[in-house]
C-alpha cells in the first residue's frame, strides 16, 4: 500500500494505481477524454494533468502511479487554465454542428466544453472536409469528428481482435480510418459496434433506422409486430435516469403500444425456443454423433468473425438461429395464420442491443425463411428505441404495466439470462440435463459460468455416463484461446477439450452490446447481469422446456425440435468469407 494526499486528502492506495483511480476515491473527479475504464490508459488528450505539490512540473494522472509521500494537486489555475486551452485547441479541430449530432446532449467533449464553460475558441478553425463513411450495414463512421482519443482503435484492436480501425496520418492531418483506408463495409468489421460504444464523440454510430420504422407505424395497411431482446429490458431505464439493472419490462411492452404497435412479442421466447433447438442438437450430436465441440451461433458479431477468421470450424457451429431470426420466422410463418393476418402486410421490428443485429436481418437466404420477405424486417438498438419513446413524448416511468402478447410472448428465466454472457450455456445445461436424463435439475443456478472472466470453463455430469466440459468466451479478444485449443487438440489427434462452447463477441455478452445506453463499464455490467438474473430468479419457469407456450408452438406447428419444419424455419447454414470485400 501507498501513503500519499491528494488536494490535502491523505488517502492509501494499493501500488501501481494510477493517479487518476486514486483520485476517484476520495471523490476527486479529474477531467478525462481518452481514458475509459475498459482500455489500457495512453494518455492521448491531454486533459488528466495534474502536480506534485511544490513543482512546476505537470504529468498526466492516467498513466503516473501513486509514490509513497505524493502530494497531488488536481485543482488549480494553472491546471484549469492548461485543461481548457487543450479543449479549445481540440475543438478547432471539430465541427461545430452539435445540433445535428447523433450525439448531441451526450458528448463527452460537448460537456466538458459546457463544464469549462468554453462560449469562444480563440483559435482559427481547421476542418478536413473529410466525408462519411456509410458503407457498413450496422455502423457509420464520421472521420470529421473524430478527437484521435483512440479509444476505437484500442478497442477494435486489442479487446475485439478485428483490426478493421486504424490511424492514418499524423498531426492535425491525422484520421480514424478502416484499415487498409477500405470502406468500412469492405473491411474485417464485424459489426460488434463496440467502436461506437466507446467513441466519446459522435464519430462513429449506430445506422439509424427509425424513420423506417416510423413510416411503418403510420402505415394503415401495415400490421408492426415488436420483439425486444433479453439486455434491452435492464438497460433502457437508464436512458430515463433510472439505475442500470433496473427491470421494467412490463413498462416497455406498454411504451411500444403507445408508439403504435399492434402486437408485442418477447424474443426471450425464441431465446426459450433456441434452447430447446440448440439442446436438442448438443444431446443430438453427443449420443448420435456429429462434429464436436458444439459453438453456439446466437451472436451475429461473432458468427461473422467465425466466417472470416475461423472458417474451418464452421461444421461445429450450431446450425440453430438466432432468438432475433428464430421470432422473425414465427411470427410470418405461424402467428400470422393463427391470427389470421396476411403476413405480407406485418411488419416485423426487433429492439436489440446489438448493432449488428441490423446485419443479420440481411445475412443470407436462410433469414427469408417464412417466405414473406425478410423474416425481421428493420433491426433497432436499445438507444433508437429510447429516442422514439421520447419523440412521442410517452413517459414511460409513468405508464402502467402492461404483458407481452400470447403466443410468443411469455417467457422463463432461462430465456432472460440470454442477455449475460454464461447465459446461454446455464440455459441449456438446464434443458439439456432434462433432455438427457428426463429429470430437473435440483439447483437450476450454474454458477461456474458467471461472472466477467473472460474465459470460463466447467464439467457438468449428466449422469448415465455423460459429462461435458463447457467453456464460455466473451469479448472477441479472449475466443481465440479457447478456439486455438480446440484446434490444436484437433491437429494432434487428441479429444476435444471441450464440447459444448459460447462465445459472445462483447464484454459481459449483450448486457453491453454496441446498442445499449453509453457508458458500460463493469461496474454497469455487474448491475445489468443482475437485473437479468433477478428476472430469471422471479421467474414461474426457469426452464425453457417448462415454458407452455413452447410446448403449443411445437404441438401446434413445429413438431419436434430440429424436426423437419424447425429446420426449415428455424436452422441456418453458415460459409467461409474473405476478411476483405473486394
Amino acid at each position: 500500500m501507498v501513503n500519499l494526499k491528494i488536494n490535502g486528502i491523505p488517502l492509501q492506495v494499493e501500488n501501481g494505481t494510477s493517479i487518476l483511480n486514486a483520485a476517484q476515491k476520495v471523490n476527486i473527479k479529474i477531467p478525462t477524454l481518452c481514458y475509459n475504464p475498459d482500455l489500457p490508459p495512453w494518455a492521448s488528450c491531454g486533459i488528466c494533468i495534474v502536480r506534485m505539490e511544490g513543482s512546476p512540473k505537470m504529468v498526466r494522472a492516467c498513466t503516473t502511479p501513486v509514490a509513497e509521500n505524493m502530494s497531488v494537486i488536481t485543482h488549480d489555475p494553472e491546471i484549469i487554465a492548461v485543461r481548457r486551452t487543450v479543449l479549445e485547441l481540440i475543438l478547432s479541430n471539430h465541427p461545430s454542428d452539435c445540433l445535428q449530432c447523433p450525439r448531441n446532449g451526450n458528448c463527452e467533449l460537448q460537456t466538458l466544453a459546457a463544464e469549462f464553460g468554453i462560449r469562444e475558441v480563440p483559435f482559427r478553425k481547421v476542418l478536413n472536409q473529410l466525408p462519411i463513411d456509410d458503407s457498413n450495414p450496422a455502423i457509420v463512421l464520421n472521420p470529421e469528428k473524430c478527437i484521435r482519443c483512440g479509444r476505437c482503435v484500442k478497442v477494435c484492436q486489442e479487446m475485439q481482435n478485428v483490426w478493421a480501425l486504424e490511424f492514418l496520418g499524423r498531426g492535425i492531418k491525422g484520421r480514424i480510418a478502416s484499415a487498409a483506408d477500405t470502406p468500412l463495409g469492405e473491411s474485417p468489421c464485424i459489426k460488434c459496434g463496440q467502436c461506437a460504444a466507446h467513441c466519446p464523440v459522435g464519430a462513429i454510430y449506430e445506422r439509424d433506422d427509425t424513420v423506417k420504422v416510423w413510416a411503418a407505424l403510420q402505415n394503415p395497411d401495415i400490421h408492426p409486430v415488436v420483439q425486444i431482446a433479453p439486455a434491452v429490458r435492464v438497460a433502457l431505464a437508464e436512458e430515463f435516469g433510472l439505475e442500470p439493472g433496473t427491470v421494467f419490462t412490463r413498462k416497455i411492452y406498454a411504451a411500444l403500444r403507445r408508439l403504435g404497435f399492434k402486437t408485442v412479442f418477447d424474443t426471450n421466447f425464441s431465446a426459450d425456443l433456441t434452447i430447446m433447438e440448440e439442446g436438442t442438437e448438443l444431446v443430438n450430436r453427443l449420443t448420435k454423433g456429429g462434429d464436436i465441440p458444439l459453438i453456439t451461433s446466437c451472436c451475429p458479431a461473432w458468427v461473422d468473425y467465425m466466417e472470416k477468421y475461423y472458417s474451418d470450424m464452421i461444421p461445429n457451429f450450431s446450425t440453430a438461429k438466432s432468438p432475433q431470426q428464430m421470432m422473425g420466422a414465427m411470427i410470418k410463418a405461424y402467428w400470422a395464420g393463427k391470427a389470421g393476418i396476411d403476413p405480407e402486410k406485418i411488419y416485423s421490428v426487433s429492439v436489440m442491443p446489438c448493432t449488428a443485429k441490423k446485419w443479420e436481418t440481411r445475412r443470407n437466404k436462410d433469414m427469408k425463411s417464412a417466405g414473406h420477405g425478410d423474416d425481421v424486417d428493420i433491426a433497432i438498438t436499445t438507444r433508437e428505441l429510447a429516442r422514439m419513446i421520447k419523440q412521442a413524448g410517452i413517459e414511460i416511468l409513468k405508464l402502467p404495466d402492461e404483458d407481452a402478447d400470447s403466443p410468443l410472448g411469455p417467457y422463463t428465466g432461462a430465456g432472460t439470462i440470454f442477455g449475460v454472457t454464461g447465459g446461454v450455456m446455464e440455459a441449456a445445461v438446464r434443458s439439456a440435463f432434462y433432455l438427457v436424463t428426463k429429470k430437473d435439475l435440483g439447483d437450476v443456478n450454474f454458477l461456474p459460468v458467471r461472472g466477467l472472466d473472460g474465459v470460463k470453463e466447467a464439467e457438468v455430469d449428466f449422469q448415465n455416463g455423460i459429462k461435458i466440459r463447457i467453456a464460455v468466451a466473451h469479448q472477441m479478444g479472449n475466443i481465440a484461446a479457447v478456439l486455438d485449443r480446440i484446434r490444436a487438440a484437433r491437429e494432434a489427434g487428441k479429444e476435444t477439450p471441450y464440447h459444448f462452447v459460447e462465445v459472445m463477441a462483447c464484454r459481459g455478452g449483450c448486457i453491453s452490446g454496441g446498442g445499449q445506453p453509453y457508458g458500460s463499464t463493469d461496474a454497469v455490467r455487474k448491475q445489468r447481469s443482475e437485473g437479468l438474473y433477478k428476472d430469471d430468479q422471479q421467474s414461474t419457469y426457469r426452464c425453457s422446456h417448462h415454458n407452455p407456450f413452447i410446448t403449443q408452438v411445437y404441438e401446434e406447428f413445429l413438431g419436434e425440435p430440429t424436426g423437419h419444419k424447425s429446420h426449415e424455419l428455424l436452422h441456418t447454414d453458415y460459409e467461409a468469407r474473405p476478411t476483405y470485400i473486394k
